[in-house]
């Protein structure tokens, strides 16, 4: 598929050395050609600055793991209603222990509260993902003393930050008219 032809912009003619080699490094690790990343050649200092927010983001902590780390990034991907985000943050769910029934409840086909096999905190989590990225922005108060309550204090910054990335992504993928890079094809 060229997904080239279905974007806002086609590819830069020529990139630079530095920028082929994090293009290189990262369609390497998705095994998928990364289009957003080509299409920010055009401008190697948003290319760069999005390159670093990447690479700096939570992967793995000890009290937010990648399953939970997984389940806020779903949530935030479902939320902004971006393809190329859900198709690149659900291909994989069931190597996070995500199973087909939780990955429904983060979509909204069923109730978060009728999958018991998700935790309280994995709860406040997916509903503190979704208020992150939905349009105009809104916090309970209710909602963020639960989340308050359940998360200390850099768990709650690590919840944030990743939903706010997913959705700088979001936004950024959307503008270019990127389409999903096929993960979910696998």
């Amino acid at each position: 598929m060229n997904t080239e032809m279905e974007a806002f912009l086609p590819q830069p003619p020529r990139i630079p050395l530095l920028l082929r080699l994090g293009i290189w490094i990262s369609e390497r690790v998705t095994g998928r050609v990364m289009l957003p990343a080509r299409l920010l050649a055009w401008y190697p200092k948003a290319a760069i600055g999005s390159g670093v927010l990447e690479s700096l983001v939570a992967h793995d902590e000890p009290s937010m793991d990648r399953r939970m780390l997984q389940l806020i990034r779903m949530a935030a991907s479902h939320a902004a209603a971006c393809p190329f985000c859900i198709d690149m943050n659900s291909y994989e769910h069931r190597q996070h222990g995500i199973t087909d029934e939780e990955a429904r409840a983060v979509r909204g086909e069923v109730s978060l509260e009728t999958v018991a096999s998700l935790g309280v905190r994995e709860r406040l989590a997916i509903q503190y993902a979704r208020l992150i990225s939905q349009t105009p922005l809104k916090f309970h108060p209710e909602i963020v003393a639960q989340v308050r309550a359940a998360f200390n204090e850099r768990e709650f910054v690590i919840l944030a930050t990743t939903a706010a990335q997913v959705n700088y992504w979001a936004r950024l993928i959307q503008a270019l008219g990127v389409p999903p890079a096929g993960f979910g094809d696998a």
